[in-house]
């Protein structure tokens, strides 16, 4: 994939070698729910002044004490973290690949007669706080509908390189593409429709619906891929490809040493998964995606 000269996305967030604490939104409403008490009582009152002063002090010095309490630490080059080249190189990448999607993403909303709006991608290291939560690295990258940000650590890359036997750039920008094809359901509606399908449904029912969700992610990987604007490489769909059958369902429990459960799968076989991101990478249509009527 040639992305080197590719449009650089203003959507990264830049999280990594930072703790993942408490945001100073998110305490907001636990002070204000001890706001009252703490004004009728003499120690409290002491104690908000003391942190207003303490506040507005270091503000003019330069500090900021509300993101030294929360854990936030300001960015990554206020910490002065240093990154190798490799890894500011990756991060270049996913910023490209994400400006790639949003361009795609804009244009099939605009042929729909609807707006795109752009997801946020954090960048983080070990863990991260997020709308869904506290997540660690082991997770893999995600998406989370209550922020609508996409999250990774980066080395995640090298394990798909070294642990799954998936190496090469578009096997990452598959990875970065499925994340926003949740993004795109968020924005159509279709994860929500989903999580109101699963209410009262047993595991293996909540589980089937999550496997055509994710297939249809895929699905919409694939669409973006048969159109992104940076040109693709001979060999790319391979790698694409071989990414998708490395981290199918079946092949993860054999990997770990289990038996293979398809009713405990959430994300499709790894023959499910290649089947669908190609049917959206050969087509370039959304209509193709319809994991939920089609048998799977």
């Amino acid at each position: 994939m040639r992305w080197e000269d590719g449009r650089r996305s203003d959507n990264v967030e830049d999280r990594r070698g930072q703790s993942p604490g408490y945001s100073a939104a998110g305490a907001a409403p636990l002070l204000l729910r001890f706001l009252p008490a703490m004004i009728r009582s003499k120690t409290g009152r002491v104690i908000l002044i003391v942190g207003v002063l303490a506040i507005f002090g270091g503000k003019l010095m330069g500090i900021d004490v509300l993101s030294l309490l929360t854990g936030g630490g300001g960015s990554t080059a206020q910490q002065g973290q240093e990154f190798s080249q490799q890894e500011q190189q990756q991060a270049e990448f996913v910023s490209v690949v994400l400006a790639d999607t949003e361009d795609t993403w804009k244009e099939i909303f605009r042929q729909q007669g609807a707006a795109y709006r752009e997801p946020t991608l954090v960048l983080f290291t070990g863990r991260v706080n997020s709308a869904c939560g506290m997540a660690s690295a082991a997770v893999g990258p995600f998406y989370c509908p209550g922020d609508q940000k996409l999250y990774i650590d980066l080395s995640f890359f090298h394990d798909l390189k070294a642990r799954h036997g998936a190496p090469g750039d578009f096997a990452q920008a598959y990875v970065i593409a499925h994340e926003v094809g949740h993004h795109v359901q968020t924005l159509l509606g279709i994860s929500q429709q989903v999580q109101q399908l699963g209410r009262g449904k047993s595991k293996a029912q909540v589980n089937a619906l999550s496997v055509r969700q994710e297939l249809q992610a895929d699905c919409f990987a694939g669409v973006w891929g048969h159109s992104a604007k940076n040109p693709l490489d001979p060999g790319d769909l391979e790698e694409a490809l071989r990414a998708a059958t490395a981290i199918g369902d079946d092949r993860l429990q054999r990997e770990a040493g289990g038996r293979v459960v398809p009713d405990s799968f959430t994300h499709g076989s790894s023959a499910q998964r290649v089947t669908w991101f190609r049917r959206g990478f050969d087509s370039g249509k959304l209509e193709q995606c319809d994991t939920f009527s089609a048998g799977i």
